[in-house]
């Protein structure tokens, strides 16, 4: 095989093991659990953001809202000082003009200040949706992975159990059982045959000795007759 063939086999084999990746179940969900979590750090990053641009336009606003009610409340102050003659008329009223105008344009501020609060606000309410969606959804795959790999763990578990009871030969196993009866058997019948010759060779070894001790009490009597006869002369 050429370079390019054996450079085709590898890409190859590692297509191969990039599709067996792609189709595991838990591998990928594991890879998209950990796209959720990367998104949920950019969406509570994105929040916090918003949220602390929210705080500092609720102060502004505050701030703005403050200004506008003080010009007010020196625009009328001077006046009061006008009519109790502590502060001329014409003069007065200037210094009032212009604190109702630095009112006017606090009280603009404040009014555009409010739209981007408004608009803060929904961004931090469509932000805070983000975020508690992604981690719903985390828990979630995560909670199924767990199932996953449990399911798994006794599927292979099972499919190894039944791949060796697959690979049991019950053919040959029965043939060595029907061997091993047989030779039990045949050992049986031996022993039991060793047995029959041994009762036989202790029946014929009675016999003899019976035949042998019979009579002989008899003849033991006969001598001792004799015995006594000679003993008497009478022989």
């Amino acid at each position: 095989m050429g370079i390019f063939g054996r450079l085709f086999k590898v890409a190859q084999s590692e297509a191969h093991s990039a599709v067996d990746k792609l189709e595991d179940p838990i591998k990928l969900t594991e890879q998209g659990i950990r796209d959720l979590k990367k998104d949920l750090e950019a969406s509570m990053k994105s929040l916090a953001e918003v949220k602390a641009l929210q705080i500092r336009t609720r102060r502004q606003l505050e701030e703005k809202k403050e200004s506008a009610s003080s010009y007010e409340k020196k625009a009328m102050l001077l006046l009061k000082k006008a009519q109790a003659g502590a502060l001329e008329t014409s003069e007065a009223e200037r210094l009032a003009g212009e604190a109702l105008s630095k009112k006017e344009s606090s009280s603009n501020q404040a009014l555009q200040t409010t739209k981007d609060l408004q608009r803060h606000d929904a961004m931090v309410g469509q932000l805070e949706g983000n975020v508690r969606k992604l981690k719903s959804q985390i828990s979630t795959w995560e909670s199924e992975l767990s199932t996953l790999k449990a399911r798994a763990k006794v599927a292979n578990a099972t499919k190894k159990l039944n791949k060796q009871l697959a690979s049991v030969d019950s053919s040959g196993t029965l043939s060595m059982l029907e061997k091993m009866r047989d030779r039990v058997a045949e050992d049986e019948a031996l022993a039991e045959s060793y047995g029959e010759i041994a009762s036989v060779e202790t029946d014929v070894d009675a016999e003899i000795d019976k035949a042998l001790s019979s009579g002989h009490g008899e003849i033991k009597a006969a001598d001792s007759l004799a015995e006594l006869k000679a003993k008497m002369g009478m022989v």
